[in-house]
């Protein structure tokens, strides 16, 4: 039995390598829109093998409103917002199917199970990881930020919880590190707020402390200490990246 009343949304970039598997997750759900933002792999081409795939290219103007303009391309109301490298496994497929959609005041956190080089990780910040994933566009969306995006509800909203989860393949090639530190500090060093290079150091080391320390990254042996380090890169390039941008506009 297909799902028809919910359009599943993923946006994506040269995704070749996790988009196999995430499609063929979505093959009993009667629409799936794949919108593709300047992809230069074989995203395109293997997606274009699905039946049940509609491909929308388009700019990448942010995570938020991307996903939010890629939304609109959809017949249904109810959205299930997924990356190009989340899969929907068969228990969560089926409670979704029973779903009773007739309020669209209602939105659905899903947990999300990380995983790093085909293991789960329990720690890091990882392993408590519940989305808001499921909702009407009628009534919600995702805010404008560009990278950190999230559906924002509202005072009437809502709020359910799915009992499955669904996968994420997040790390299945050590480099998509140091890709995701280089993509995301580009973005979000766009934001014009200013900060003293000493709170670029204390931002970067609490990052460090706060996954490998306060969220146990310590238990998840040495994948723990990668995404620790990781945070603290994030961090750190982020704000430099923020400084110096204030620095050659004059902005002190």
């Amino acid at each position: 039995m297909l799902i028809n009343d919910i359009s599943v949304v993923i946006i994506a970039k040269d995704a070749q390598s996790t988009i196999v598997e995430t499609l063929d997750s979505l093959k009993l759900f009667a629409e799936v829109i794949l919108y593709l933002n300047n992809s230069s792999d074989n995203t395109e081409s293997i997606a274009s093998t699905y039946e049940n795939i509609k491909i929308i290219k388009g700019e990448f103007i942010g995570f938020g409103p991307t996903k939010n303009e890629a939304a609109t391309y959809s017949s249904n109301d109810w959205i299930l917002s997924l990356d190009s490298d989340e899969v929907i496994l068969t228990k969560l497929f089926n409670e979704l199917k029973s779903l009773n959609l007739t309020n669209d005041k209602e939105v659905f956190y899903i947990k999300r199970d990380n995983y790093f080089l085909n293991k789960k990780v329990k720690y890091s910040g990882w392993g408590n990881d519940i989305l808001l994933r499921l909702y009407n566009k009628s009534q919600h969306c995702f805010n404008g930020n560009m990278v950190h995006e999230f559906i924002e509800t509202k005072d009437y909203t809502l709020k359910r919880k799915i009992s499955n989860t669904f996968k994420h393949n997040a790390v299945e090639d050590i480099n998509q590190f140091l890709q995701k530190v280089i993509k995301y500090s580009d973005i979000a060093s766009q934001n014009k707020k200013t900060c003293s290079f000493i709170i670029v150091i204390l931002k970067s080391f609490f990052a460090f402390f706060k996954t490998y320390i306060l969220k146990l990254g310590i238990l998840d042996g040495w994948r723990g200490l990668v995404i620790s380090i990781s945070n603290f890169n994030g961090k750190f390039f982020r704000y430099t990246k923020r400084y110096i941008n204030c620095k050659n506009k004059g902005i002190k």
